[in-house]
């Protein structure tokens, strides 16, 4: 009797343990934020280190509500680099216009899901591009590099 109790106890402990897979697993994985440097096409100069542009005048909007999105300017080293860190965090398509001193710098189009597999949470951009801009992408640090002419 003990044994049958034993076996029986055994079989469901083996049996809740099996039932979340995912238990055992945390992966979580953040969206890669979007970093841009703005230069000076010939010169290749940071046009905000250079005080050609002011990091108090940069607007980030959206383009379907006109309403604003929330970004960073990272100073700090003299890197004056504009960060968006709010996109991909849900599945949404998203268009912003970066403005810098009332100059229309370059639109943003994402197409972002946020999916799971194998019990790990990510993002999946279907589509990432950059409109009415010259640019060049650092594949190593993930920085847009705006090339924009004066």
């Amino acid at each position: 009797m003990k044994k049958s109790i034993l076996i029986a106890l055994v079989t469901l402990v083996m049996i809740l343990q099996s039932c979340d897979d995912c238990e055992d697993k945390d992966c979580f994985t953040p969206p890669n934020g979007f970093t841009f440097e703005l230069v000076d096409k010939s010169t290749k100069e940071n046009l905000f280190t250079n005080e050609t542009f002011n990091s108090n005048e940069i607007s980030v909007t959206y383009l379907i509500d006109n309403s604003n999105l929330e970004f960073d300017f990272i100073d700090e080293n003299n890197l004056n680099l504009i960060q968006l860190n709010s996109i991909g965090w849900e599945s949404e398509k998203v268009d912003v216009l970066i403005n810098v001193s009332g100059i229309d710098i370059l639109n943003l189009i994402v197409d972002a899901e946020r999916t799971s597999e194998d019990c790990c949470e990510f993002t999946r951009y279907n589509d990432i591009r950059i409109e009415n801009a010259e640019f060049e992408l650092n594949e190593e640090n993930g920085i847009y590099t705006i090339l924009i002419t004066q």
